[in-house]
């Protein structure tokens, strides 16, 4: 087993809106450094919030979040975002791409925002829709991509800080079976490549391509 790129100890969210609501509560658990990982449950059970905390998104109500044994919920605002622009790479359901630019475009801008060399981003940016399949996209709109592609392109603009971490929140949830199982892939080779990767979602054809599944229910892990 590989050493634990993240642990947590008794990791707890909790929101008040008028009344309590515990959306995670002492959540112990540990991710293998190369890992792919899934978060599994019901709507509404923590898969997300907990998610969130891992990539220091959030911040816990009590508990600990670990990460190479840096405590992320000690962290001021600016270690943590410098943490998170360095290390960890998100791709959520929605794509969130910018629809004036191309799709090589949309992966430099996140590479402006890593503070990669703009000497670096034309190649790099090539580099990365080559490891999605989609160097034949590079001058594309997002609009003249099928849903699938667009998915794709989310993922290769995660990548552009190079995180060793990817956190994904339902990536396949607006995907058909076919460019699910083409997301899958590329997914898989990424992992492969030695990044950690940890999933949210519903669907068993993602976790038949994970090596650990974590459940939840009502915000607790279940073994």
């Amino acid at each position: 087993m590989n050493e634990p790129i993240y642990r947590t100890e008794k990791l707890t969210k909790a929101y008040d809106d008028g009344y309590r609501t515990v959306a995670l509560a002492d959540v112990d658990l540990e991710i293998p450094r190369g890992s792919l990982s899934c978060i599994m449950g019901p709507s509404g059970h923590g898969k997300s919030t907990l998610l969130h905390l891992l990539g220091g998104l959030d911040r816990p109500t009590s508990g600990k979040v670990y990460l190479d044994g840096l405590d992320l919920s000690a962290m001021n605002a600016n270690i943590l975002a410098e943490v998170r622009g360095r290390r960890i790479g998100f791709v959520f359901q929605f794509f969130n791409l910018l629809p004036v630019l191309s799709v090589q475009e949309n992966v430099e801008v996140a590479m402006m925002l890593a503070r990669v060399p703009t000497s670096e981003h034309p190649a790099r940016a090539r580099e990365l829709l080559g490891l999605v399949g989609l160097e034949d996209k590079l001058y594309a709109r997002p609009h003249q991509l099928s849903g699938g592609q667009r998915q794709r392109v989310a993922v290769a603009r995660a990548l552009a800080n190079d995180p060793d971490i990817l956190l994904m929140d339902e990536p396949s949830g607006n995907l058909d079976s076919n460019s699910e199982r083409e997301l899958l892939d590329h997914i898989r080779r990424i992992n492969q490549q030695g990044k950690t990767v940890v999933i949210v979602t519903h669907s068993p054809n993602v976790a038949a391509i994970a090596g650990s599944i974590l459940h939840l229910r009502d915000g607790r892990l279940v073994v």
